[in-house]
């Protein structure tokens, strides 16, 4: 008898597990047509690193781990001495420069006050020579008259002498005049080159300001690269940092995690993305907060699955192809019914599942 009662207990049972498989094998069945669910999915957020741009020895430290920070503020102060040093020297170059300048575009006015200087005196040189040429004329005129009359003994040799004398002293005025004007063109000319060159060492002058300007302007740059500051607000991560240590430019130092935006990066089987899409509801479950929901949507595919991104991506065509399921990195955006709070306690690298709603 108590034989039956026990067979009747078991058959119940069973009856029990198998009506509970059935039902949840069919709710999962029903489930799956209109969701997919993975449970390979990071909470991912901003990480900024923290790269000096310049050398130097750590002056001062203003953040502890794991601190909160806003943009703008010092984050660590780099011994600025020497950068100080290099501003000063700029600024002396920079005064030089231009007095450089300066006395160049004196030069320039000298030099172009001698070429009107030589172009008055050549002017003056050209009139003179037109009437030394005219005195000559006559001159020559007058002696070839007197020169007819004393051969034909009409005038005394001294009245023949002294229109020769007349012509002769003409003729020296005239070349007097001709050597006056090419000593004027030739001093021009001296006064021309020197205004060229002295325009071309008053292009060079304003070359050198500007390149002592922009020298300055680097200095300056420097001097101020020595007070790093944060470039958005965020939590810092662990500081390794000490008063006096040398930093290097391109060295990362510390991050700053930004924990106002917060997404999810799930990586979901290639044959699961035949039916979703862009902007379908996902529901969220993060591991640490297994009482809270989060929703969000899908905003973007990635280009290609991950192992093409690994440091030594598969090559199939080595002969060795075992097929295996790729999975395709999927990013989810928080929309902005989630409690923002919440949003904040997420840390990047937590573990969520997420199901997108097909339908």
């Amino acid at each position: 008898m108590e034989k039956k009662q026990t067979n009747k207990k078991f058959t119940f049972i069973l009856i029990g597990l198998v009506t509970l498989g059935v039902v949840y094998g069919g709710y999962k069945y029903i489930h799956s047509l209109s969701h997919e669910t993975t449970d390979d999915a990071q909470i991912e957020q901003n990480m900024t690193p923290i790269i000096p741009r310049v050398t130097g020895f750590i002056a001062k430290v203003n953040v502890k781990d794991n601190q909160f920070v806003k943009k703008g503020d010092t984050l660590f102060v780099i011994d600025n001495s020497d950068y100080k040093v290099r501003v000063e020297e700029a600024k002396a170059a920079l005064l030089a420069a231009e007095s450089t300048f300066e006395v160049s575009k004196a030069d320039v006015g000298t030099a172009q006050v001698g070429v009107s200087v030589s172009d008055a005196n050549t002017k003056s040189a050209t009139t003179s020579i037109e009437s030394a040429e005219t005195r000559l004329w006559r001159a020559t005129n007058d002696f070839e008259r007197f020169q007819n009359l004393y051969n034909n003994k009409s005038i005394t040799k001294q009245q023949y002498e002294q229109a020769l004398a007349t012509k002769q002293e003409a003729e020296s005025q005239l070349k007097m005049m001709k050597q006056q004007k090419s000593a004027s063109d030739f001093q021009k000319n001296i006064a021309v080159t020197r205004t060229n060159v002295s325009q071309k060492q008053t292009a060079v002058a304003s070359a050198n300001i500007a390149r002592a300007q922009a020298a300055l302007d680097a200095a300056l740059l420097n001097l101020n690269y020595t007070v790093v500051t944060a470039a958005t607000n965020g939590q810092v991560s662990t500081i390794d940092l000490q008063p006096g240590q040398l930093v290097q430019p391109g060295q990362s130092l510390f991050y700053i995690i930004n924990t106002e935006d917060v997404w999810v990066v799930a990586n979901f089987k290639e044959t699961q993305l035949n039916k979703m899409k862009l902007g379908q509801k996902v529901e969220i479950k993060a591991d640490a907060f297994p009482d809270a929901d989060f929703e969000g949507t899908i905003t973007s595919f990635s280009p290609a699955t991950g192992s093409r991104f690994s440091l030594l991506p598969p090559d199939n065509a080595t002969g060795n192809f075992v097929k295996t399921v790729q999975r395709l990195p999927v990013k989810i955006s928080l929309t902005t019914n989630n409690d923002k709070e919440k949003i904040k306690s997420l840390r990047s690298g937590m573990n969520v599942e997420v199901d997108v709603h097909l339908k």
